[in-house]
């Protein structure tokens, strides 16, 4: 583990006052990954073209993925964003449980601890702070998971749980390649009911190629997985039976990639699976 302080970096920046607010208070389940339409269809154009197959054998077949934590905070305090070791441990095992039987497993490699109450308040999509951390921060390949607490208290991060680059992003802007989250979202953080470690989870989810549940409504490809009922809109809470589209199945609202509570959240599908490691193989090199 390594401990920086921003007085040490060359880098000149504005110095914010920042209030810190109860982590939780009031949020939804906010996911920033977005992707409009166009994008996805010019995606899909090119995946398929490029792809390569997955594994035939889920059950037999299992490749270690390193995941750095870049932890960001105002001060060393839990609610200041100092996330202790202990829930990135935790963190960790939820990750890990929740992706056997895609063909992934995760293993810690490092995690590294900065003192910026500017970056942890500002930090989200698109946003100087968050260029400046990760062109600075960003470790290992294109195979490897780098993760960002953060607090999303202003600019056009605010009120976030997460969000993520695809796969398909890297070869652009590989400095930019990773998974944001609220610091209090890991297991035993403060921002219940999304406190059992799901944000990362889900957020992961796009890293290796997928997209929410409810992508494109009742019409449409959806999310690109045959197997993933389609949904009107993201389920909050955890609604037993829903079902927004008509004659398409139950929503499938103990997804990973939808938008209910951590204890709501139980599964991946098997095709969900099958393209998480297309995904992989086609833009990550990772090898099956």
């Amino acid at each position: 583990m390594c401990f920086i302080s921003l007085t040490t970096l060359l880098i000149t920046s504005l110095t914010l006052s920042v209030s810190l607010a109860q982590d939780g208070a009031g949020r939804t389940r906010a996911c920033g990954t977005f992707i409009s339409p166009e994008e996805i269809a010019a995606a899909e154009t090119h995946f398929q073209g490029q792809r390569l197959s997955a594994a035939k054998n889920l059950t037999n077949v299992t490749t270690t993925l390193d995941v750095y934590f870049h932890i960001i905070a105002a001060n060393q305090t839990i609610e200041g964003g100092w996330v202790p070791d202990d829930q990135i441990s935790a963190q960790m095992d939820v990750l890990n449980q929740d992706y056997t039987g895609t063909g992934i497993s995760w293993n810690h490699a490092n995690t590294s601890r900065i003192i910026s109450s500017e970056w942890f308040a500002r930090v989200g999509p698109g946003s100087p702070e968050e260029q400046l951390l990760k062109t600075n921060f960003r470790k290992g390949n294109a195979s490897a998971l780098n993760v960002y607490t953060v607090g999303f208290q202003s600019g056009n991060g605010t009120g976030l749980l997460g969000y993520a680059t695809f796969p398909f992003d890297y070869q652009s802007q590989p400095a930019l390649d990773g998974v944001v989250m609220l610091h209090s979202s890991v297991p035993g953080g403060s921002a219940a009911p999304y406190n059992g470690g799901r944000t990362l989870t889900h957020e992961a989810g796009h890293w290796v190629g997928l997209y929410h549940t409810f992508q494109g409504g009742c019409t449409g490809v959806g999310d690109s997985v045959d197997d993933t009922p389609a949904e009107e809109s993201p389920a909050f809470g955890c609604p037993a039976e829903r079902d927004t589209c008509d004659r398409q199945g139950t929503d499938p609202i103990n997804n990973f990639m939808d938008y209910t509570d951590d204890s709501c959240m139980t599964n991946f599908t098997p095709g969900q699976a099958a393209r998480l490691q297309a995904q992989l193989h086609t833009y990550r090199g990772v090898v099956f």
